[in-house]
């Protein structure tokens, strides 16, 4: 495939993808770099274009603009349409998507995908792009580690490392890894730990110096119902305490996922939700800028004004 249609391709995702209602023909065509020539050869292309995403599992939902009248159809990608149907993965599998998915995300995001998201607004279509599924903006990957342990759970091999806990103590903490993923911002390992006997999970920057890796392969099989996603979803983001967040409307919908209770507030919506982890929690919280601010408790409060004026130095 071209590197023009991959770019063509790449651009249709993220635009349907993101728009708040369906987009029609010449939106699209007026949207999109590449679909060129007459009306003819626009429509071949198109109809090529979303047999491609078919092919990949991506479905292009077409509905009309208003269903009152007879309008014009529209298209667009909906959240339950975007899944790939991968069948059985293993190890080296996972390992070698996670690379994949990165990459994925930095084109997402780079010169290719800003051309959409761009051209959409000038057109005034309503978009959003933090609820986009698998391409939400991150921290490009420029940890050692990631590689290094991406390595260990294909071939299944112990991994090792000193390890600055929250208290701000050096541990040194020995994991058979069972998965890496990215949560807003941040890269977590999975794992169990062989000293405590338990599943943990590790923030990549807070690995000190590079983590080592066993030269034989071990005996641990990773459970076949194990999701990394899942796992991180139900260990830092939800526990005993409660945090009371204003969030804003139509914004916050990983926040709101979670929310206990929502309360209308005008322009925001107070929002009580359980967390377990704080520094994750913040993390999350940060991500979402200036779209969420913590009321309570006190301490969290503190954690992510502490971040933002870290975040203002750095950058003095």
């Amino acid at each position: 495939m071209s590197s023009r249609k991959s770019e063509r391709l790449i651009n249709l995702t993220i635009a349907l993808l993101a728009t708040k209602r369906f987009l029609t023909k010449d939106e699209i065509f007026r949207t999109i770099e590449g679909y060129e020539g007459n009306a003819e050869a626009k429509e071949r292309m198109f109809e090529r274009d979303k047999e491609d995403l078919r092919s990949l599992g991506i479905s292009i939902k077409v509905g009309e603009l208003d269903p009152l009248f007879n309008d014009e159809s529209g298209y667009r990608i909906t959240p339950e349409s975007y899944v790939l149907n991968l069948g059985e993965l293993n190890g080296s599998d996972i390992a070698l998507l996670s690379l994949a998915t990165d990459a994925w995300r930095d084109v997402a995001f780079s010169e290719w995908g800003l051309s959409a998201r761009l051209k959409l607004a000038s057109l005034g279509i309503d978009s959003d792009y933090q609820d986009i599924p698998a391409i939400a903006p991150h921290i490009p990957i420029n940890n050692p580690n990631f590689s290094l342990l991406v390595k260990a759970i294909a071939e299944s091999r112990e991994a090792s490392f000193e390890y600055l806990s929250l208290e701000m103590s050096v541990e040194n903490r020995k994991i058979n890894p069972y998965g890496i993923s990215n949560r807003y911002g941040a890269w977590y390992v999975v794992g169990l730990d062989i000293e405590k006997n338990s599943l943990r999970t590790f923030r990549l920057d807070r690995i000190v110096g590079e983590a080592r890796v066993a030269k034989v392969e071990s005996t641990y099989e990773i459970p076949q119902d194990f999701n990394v996603a899942t796992f991180l979803d139900e260990n830092l983001f939800s526990g005993s305490e409660t945090a009371t967040l204003l969030i804003r409307k139509g914004k916050g919908s990983q926040l709101r996922s979670r929310s206990n209770s929502t309360i209308d507030q005008g322009e925001f919506d107070e929002c009580s939700i359980s967390f377990s982890n704080q520094d994750s929690f913040a993390d999350l919280i940060l991500w979402h800028g200036d779209d969420v601010v913590v009321n309570k408790p006190l301490d969290l409060r503190k954690t992510v004004i502490s971040r933002l004026e870290q975040l203002v130095a750095s950058h003095d």
